[in-house]
């Protein structure tokens, strides 16, 4: 064979061949990205429309409905959701994998436009192709130093305003998400009674300090060598300002803000409650750009965390604190995997000297393990693949393969040297005799692996990394195995000498052992093969019992391993219209059960009392219908232990729904891997919701062990109180359904009516009621509004006020 030839010839080009290949496979190595698992592609692609105001049910039938009509018929369309929530709807769209997603925004865009109407008070339709599933990398918790006492829930603007954009700014992090605190407002708070005494009304005083508060452009002039720009400047610069505006005359007397208001900076009031061990806080998370190298994102990460805790951060008394990173659990699981490979390759070689027991000959065989292990990374950052478990898994399972081609072939030549022949003569004639037979047996071995690289599926995206590690190792095995082991044979090979004396060679003096059992294999299958039906009992008998154990000893099986990550995580369900203040109090009262878990110290006397191992970092994130709280365990091979612990807090719970799950390696959140998803549809909402019932409590009489999460919800509504208005009553005072409306949005929960610049930032400029007004449901019908003529009356004189479920 010439390739043969030529490589022994040519010694100084194999070497010189073989220093590239590892070269450049090194550098490939420390420039392919790292994370935990191969990225699935699923195109999708979100339309998020929102509607102030609109209930669940009617954002459905108003604009999802009208959408999804449109939506349908895009190509490539593989499946279409939807979730319908006060003031806002979305549909989220997930397409064939290898669809052209810019194509299919073009496509989602136009058919968009094709809706015929839209609320008149709806924003448009914000398109993105965002995978709104993908999970963070690292969770942050700001809290106040110790002796401290300020409110960290007040520093929500400054938490968006420096640390959101300073963990941005890592490179590979492509958003950060701010949760808890309260964001500021400018809020002009009213005395109804003040106001109506005036004459005017809610809708006056909004007009007008909206009107006053904006810059306008009178053009532009010249004058001599100077053009002046002319500019109308009304923004509001204080709290005096807007104090001030006039929003009406009455008997040639300005009526002021000020004269029925008081005007003051606030906070709204917070969506969220979040708590970290123990303590009130803020969190905030990291989410990576897809490719972008985890472990270098979360170095970046961590020096942004010292950076603001040494600078910004200590100036106000606070600190942040990272309570979760995936880095941990990636760098444990691929130190683990390149152990084994290490741990693998030593053994072969051991084996091969073992079993050779030539340093020649196992040297030139050893070179085929890392040439070819090393130089797979350039094929797979040429490919754009990434290291990760997978990966590194494929590598190990090929550290045994790639010597199978240089055994066959330096046997071979062995055997030619033993013939008397020379080194150079021995290396070629041995290399090509046994050519074909390697190259045969590398296609077959790279034939199974290479249709997984053409799966286009989920399971073809996770196995392709292996597919690619194994069958471009054992190519490039085939190449070394008949170009540098017949270089290296004709250089350095020698065959052995037998030696008097116990030695290396004769195994010190057991070699006779060894040839027995040589010997004895050889009988065998001499006595099976000259024995016809003998050979037939042989056959069968491996056969069927090789079926027979494979069936006794099958184990359980699953589509993917769960891993050991450290968190486990819980998730509660409340009935609708729980407020924050009764998820705070909640979540105190799962703290108090866990506080000795993170007080305890691992190995100490309270740790052994405790029913798992010791907390690290617990916190907890509830906002509307969802709580959602994780635990680190300070034993991260002991965190499954957590998870009994944990359920048992969680199901003393009055009226929850509880669900407990340690983090998969592979699945994001629940819903995936390890369950059963149970799909009802109808066009019914509350036969659907009574049908979902009936299986939930069935299946939890079934399966009483498990763990069952209703989406959204088994109930039809949030706790709602309706005023309906008596419209006759209403003309006959002379106020409007629109006027009521505004009046009682004001006094309950305050209207923004125009924005205030404070600091650089824009926050709301919102008209409310005093907090006396709206404390409790029996006091909505006597709250106090006025009409146009100054008159004073109660909602509950034109309006019936009633408390019932919303949808």
């Amino acid at each position: 064979m010439k390739l043969v030839e030529a490589s022994i010839q040519k010694p100084v080009s194999v070497a010189v061949g073989v220093i590239f290949i590892v070269l450049f496979g090194l550098i490939s190595l420390f420039k392919i990205p790292v994370q935990l698992t191969p990225d699935v592609e699923k195109p999708r692609i979100t339309v998020d429309t929102t509607w102030i105001g609109g209930s669940p049910t009617e954002v459905e039938t108003e604009i999802v409905r009208e959408q999804e009509d449109e939506l349908k018929t895009v190509k490539g369309l593989v499946e279409m959701t939807s979730e319908s929530s006060d003031g806002r709807g979305s549909i989220t769209l997930e397409f064939l994998v290898g669809t052209d997603i810019d194509a299919a925004l073009v496509d989602v865009s136009n058919k968009l436009e094709q809706v015929k109407e839209y609320p008149s008070d709806a924003d448009r339709p914000v398109i993105s192709n965002v995978d709104v599933r993908a999970s963070a990398i690292a969770w942050f918790i700001l809290k106040p130093l110790k002796g401290n006492e300020v409110d960290i829930n007040i520093y929500h603007d400054f938490t968006e305003d420096f640390i959101k954009p300073r963990f941005e700014r890592v490179p590979g992090v492509g958003s950060s998400n701010v949760f808890g605190g309260r964001e500021r407002e400018m809020q002009i708070i009213f005395n109804p009674n003040s106001i109506a005494a005036r004459g005017i009304t809610l809708l006056d005083m909004a007009a007008a300090i909206d009107q006053g508060n904006d810059n306008y452009s009178g053009g532009a002039f010249d004058e001599g060598k100077r053009r002046y720009i002319v500019r109308t400047v009304g923004e509001y610069k204080s709290a005096e300002d807007i104090e001030n505006v006039v929003i009406t005359r009455r008997t040639g007397s300005p009526v002021y803000v000020k004269d029925v208001a008081v005007v003051k900076l606030g906070y709204k009031d917070p969506e969220y409650a979040v708590r970290q061990n123990g303590g009130a806080a803020i969190a905030v998370n990291a989410v990576k750009e897809s490719g972008a190298n985890t472990i270098d994102v979360m170095d970046g990460l961590l020096a942004a965390m010292h950076e603001l805790n040494s600078g910004i951060l200590k100036d106000r008394g606070l600190y942040i604190t990272n309570v979760y990173r995936e880095t941990s659990y990636i760098i444990g699981a691929i130190d683990l995997v390149k152990q084994n490979l290490i741990i693998g390759g030593m053994l072969a070689i051991a084996v091969l000297l073992l079993f050779l027991r030539s340093g020649s000959s196992t040297i030139i065989i050893a070179t085929a393990i890392p040439i070819s292990i090393i130089g797979t990374f350039i094929v797979m950052a040429l490919l754009g693949r990434t290291i990760n478990v997978i990966s590194l898994a494929g590598m190990s399972f090929a550290v045994g393969m790639v010597i199978d081609n240089s055994i066959v072939v330096l046997e071979n030549i062995y055997r030619h040297m033993q013939m008397g022949k020379t080194r150079i003569q021995a290396a070629y004639e041995g290399a090509s005799e046994v050519w074909g037979a390697v190259l045969a047996s590398t296609l077959t071995t790279a034939a199974v692996f290479l249709p997984v690289i053409f799966v286009q599926e989920q399971a073809g995206q996770l196995f392709k990394d292996i597919a690619i590690a194994i069958s471009v190792s054992v190519v490039l095995s085939l190449i070394v195995a008949i170009t540098v082991i017949p270089t290296f044979s004709s250089k350095i090979l020698r065959t052995a000498k037998p030696t008097e004396g116990n030695s290396f060679y004769n195994l010190w003096g057991h070699d006779g052992f060894a040839k027995d059992i040589a010997d004895l294999i050889s009988e065998t299958v001499d006595k099976i093969l000259s024995d016809k039906k003998l050979r037939i009992a042989v056959v069968t008998g491996f056969t069927f019992g090789a079926i027979f154990l494979s069936w006794l000893m099958f184990p359980k099986t699953e589509y993917l391993p769960e891993g050991n990550r450290n968190l486990v995580f819980g998730i509660l369900l409340p009935p609708p219209g729980y407020n924050i203040g009764e998820f705070t109090a909640i979540g105190k009262k799962i703290e108090k059960d866990l506080k000795p878990y993170w007080e305890a110290k691992v190995g100490s006397k309270e740790a052994k009392k405790l029913k798992g191992p010791p907390i690290e970092n617990f916190f907890y994130v509830a906002r509307g219908r969802q709580v959602f709280m994780g635990a680190v365990a300070k034993e991260p091979g002991r965190v499954k232990e957590l998870k009994p612990v944990m359920q048992g807090i969680l199901k003393k719970i009055p009226g929850m729904i509880a669900i407990v799950s340690q983090s998969s390696l592979f699945r994001r959140g629940l819903g995936e891997g390890r369950s059963i998803n149970i799909q009802i549809t109808g066009p019914e909402l509350e036969i659907l919701v009574g049908l979902g019932q009936r299986i939930f409590f069935s299946v939890m009489q079934k399966f009483p062990n498990g763990q069952w999460r209703p989406i959204p919800s088994l109930d039809l509504g949030n706790p709602e109180v309706q005023i309906i208005t008596n419209r006759e009553r209403a003309a006959d005072v002379g106020i409007t359904n629109k006027e009521l409306g505004f009046n009682v949005n004001a006094l309950v929960d305050g209207v923004q009516v125009s924005d205030y610049m404070l600091e650089g930032d824009e926050i709301d400029l919102v008209i409310r009621g005093e907090d006396r007004y709206s404390s409790r449901t029996h006091e909505i019908e006597n709250l106090n509004i006025n009409s146009s003529s100054g008159e004073l009356f109660t909602i509950g004189s034109i309006a019936k006020v009633i408390v019932t479920n919303g949808p």
